[in-house]
């Protein structure tokens, strides 16, 4: 069968098969989610069909949306790439998802991440596990630009977390440790720890990660980086970056500065009040806040990267097995809008929920060229 066959999937009638059937969570108001089905159509001009095997719950930014917590003045900013309705809701929801490439349209089986095939491009897409900034769905058809083929060396349930490390990624090149320095993380959360788990990697003086829940300490062991409480942490920093979502955390990582530092600010706070303390050295030692954020590359890398380069290199980074112990759960597909009500209410603790979808493949139609 080649490369570039298209799997025509028909529609229900007298002579053609049933639809193909998708089934998705949707946030239907602040604090309350369901399943929905809906029918998929088939893979049209450089499109791609992709069978879901596992798809990753943030406890961040999906928390807030579950909670209705993101302002309206930034609901269209703050939009995923393949979110269906509005927040607060029904919508949508999601972008952490590994599935294979079940059926190809024309001209996509060569296609991905926005690289065309050939010399120096992306292999045949027909099978291949790939990463998607999707919602959590069990299938899905997108444009195959949309998709990124998952490293032989990273397993697909990790590769969840592809779209977490992009974005830590962004912010160490908005940060820009150099050789020597002593830098914090502030917040042990999903962005936090794979910042650490990044800045481990390069030539620091020194490296903490700080949070205030002692329990984390186990997470940073298995980072290979050293664990500090917030009262704890060293001082004179040249660079913290900070991922607590907390006014307290923001005020602690300014504290931990050396004079004319540098915070990195990663959280995304919603519609929550920030308090933080300015009356102390902030003005004296002319420390900076800066943030950063996912949606654009940062400025020292732009003219150089684009975000498809940028998340594909994040792929890469996941052979990293360290990475391995941000992972929680798994939880089936089904089990989904229970499992987001528990961690909303405190019930289950998780850095990154993994969910598991079913995994036989649709019944294979005729290939034709």
């Amino acid at each position: 069968m080649p490369a570039q066959a298209a799997h025509p999937l028909e529609p229900s009638g007298p002579r053609g098969r049933s639809p193909l059937r998708a089934t998705a969570y949707w946030t239907t108001g602040p604090g309350t989610g369901e399943l929905r089905s809906e029918v998929l159509s088939p893979p049209g001009a450089g499109e791609v069909l992709v069978r879901t095997l596992h798809s990753g719950f943030s406890r961040g930014s999906e928390l807030l949306v579950h909670r209705g917590g993101v302002p309206p003045e930034v609901a269209e900013t703050m939009r995923a790439p393949f979110q269906e309705g509005g927040l607060p809701g029904p919508v949508k929801y999601g972008y952490l998802s590994v599935g294979v490439v079940e059926a190809v349209g024309r001209g996509a089986g060569e296609v991905a991440g926005g690289v065309p095939g050939g010399v120096g491009g992306a292999p045949p897409l027909l099978g291949r596990t790939v990463f998607c900034l999707h919602p959590h769905q069990d299938r899905y058809v997108v444009p195959a630009s949309a998709v990124h083929p998952v490293p032989d060396a990273v397993p697909a349930r990790r590769a969840v977390l592809a779209g977490t490390v992009e974005t830590a990624l962004n912010a160490l090149w908005d940060a820009a440790p150099r050789f020597g320095d002593r830098v914090a993380v502030v917040g042990a959360g999903m962005v936090g720890a794979s910042v650490a788990a990044l800045a481990r990697r390069l030539p620091l003086q020194r490296l903490q990660l700080v949070d205030r829940d002692p329990s984390r300490a186990a997470l940073a062991a298995a980072l290979g980086v050293d664990f500090a409480l917030p009262e704890q942490a060293v001082g004179g920093c040249d660079v913290v970056v900070h991922a607590s979502a907390s006014g307290e955390g923001l005020s602690r990582a300014l504290e931990l500065l050396g004079p004319e530092g540098e915070v990195v600010e990663v959280s995304w706070y919603g519609d929550a009040p920030v308090t933080v303390r300015l009356g102390a050295g902030f003005h004296a030692q002319r420390l900076s806040i800066r943030a950063s954020q996912v949606g654009a590359v940062a400025a020292s890398r732009r003219s150089r990267r684009t975000s498809s380069e940028r998340l594909q290199l994040a792929l890469e980074l996941l052979s990293d097995p360290a990475f391995d112990s941000l992972l929680s759960g798994p939880v089936r597909l089904e089990e989904l809008p229970a499992a987001v009500d528990d961690l909303a209410a405190g019930r289950r603790s998780a850095l990154c929920l993994v969910v598991d979808h079913p995994t036989a493949p649709a019944q294979e139609p005729p290939c034709t060229a």
